[in-house]
């Protein structure tokens, strides 16, 4: 709808609070003058990919919008926040029933990012925390890994690039699998 209108500054209200597959998927991608997005997404009932790519590249933005959903679906996060490297405070996520590819990605390369939000799911799904964090180069500290059932690629690269980093989360899973923490604190030099 707005991808790519460099010169747009405040994003609309977005009141719906029922989703359907891809309503708001690269929604002000490339926006790179947008600092004020909603204040926030209401939704609670999330679709496949709804918000994915949403605010990819707004490299103005400061601050994010409230994501009040517990349950999440297939891809709804994933790259939302991609890109955004004047994003210094990552919203609230309330979650605790994952899915699919939900957060893959969602705050890569916001070098700006200072705080992890806390990751309340205990049990994770497939790609789930997916790169999260790569690139986030002013990240210091990881949030509390929760999570003792992993899932495929669930943690994958998840702080990859941090190069701040100094402290790493418990890894609190006895029984692993398939690519589980790979590559999860490569480059956290």
């Amino acid at each position: 709808m707005f991808n790519g209108c460099t010169s747009l500054t405040t994003a609309p209200k977005l009141p719906a609070t029922t989703l359907a597959n891809r309503c708001y998927s690269y929604m002000f991608d490339g926006c790179s003058s947008l600092t004020k997005a909603p204040s926030k997404l209401p939704a609670t009932t999330l679709a496949d990919y709804c918000y994915q790519y949403m605010f990819q590249g707004c490299a103005s933005l400061t601050t994010a919008p409230e994501l009040p959903a517990t349950i999440l679906m297939p891809n709804c996060y994933a790259n939302m926040f991609k890109g955004c490297t004047s994003l210094t405070t990552a919203p609230k996520l309330p979650a605790t029933t994952l899915a699919y590819n939900c957060y893959s990605n969602m705050f890569d390369g916001c070098t700006s990012l200072t705080t992890a939000p806390e990751l309340k799911a205990t049990t994770l799904a497939e790609n789930c925390y997916y790169r999260m964090f790569q690139g986030c180069t002013k990240l210091t500290t990881a949030p509390e890994l929760k999570a003792t059932t992993l899932a495929d690629e669930c943690y994958l690269g998840m702080f990859q690039g941090c190069t701040k980093l100094t402290t790493a989360p418990e890894l609190k899973a006895e029984t692993l699998a398939e690519s589980g923490y790979q590559s999860m604190f490569q480059g956290c030099t």
